[in-house]
């Protein structure tokens, strides 16, 4: 069974609270089956973007399949320019927002 966007990012970021990461809507989108984006900064000037994985959204478990948008040194204007160019094409798309030093928040993807 696949989750509705807004349960996903209400999900993802208690996992992080949990694990002591702070996270944060940036963007609310559709409730039901809005793209998720997820900016993770590392604190130190530099981000991952994770957007939704060509292809099938979900692997056979159910999970999220994710695409790595851009990796450090991409800088937090780089990420905001690239998002704004997918809020034009896609306006019901969510944008969350986490901060981890030391990794990708639990986020796998392929580049």
């Amino acid at each position: 069974m696949r989750l509705k966007s807004a349960i996903w990012v209400s999900a993802f970021l208690r996992r992080c609270m949990v694990e002591g990461i702070f996270g944060a809507v940036v963007r609310k989108g559709a409730e039901e089956a809005g793209a998720v984006f997820v900016i993770v900064n590392h604190l130190d000037g530099t981000c991952h973007l994770f957007g939704p994985a060509a292809g099938p959204s979900h692997d056979d478990a159910g999970e999220r399949r994710w695409n790595i948008e851009l990796r450090p040194p991409a800088g937090p204007g780089e990420v905001m320019a690239l998002l704004e160019r997918r809020k034009r094409a896609d306006p019901d798309l969510w944008i969350v927002e986490v901060e981890d030093r030391a990794g990708t928040a639990g986020l796998a993807g392929s580049a």
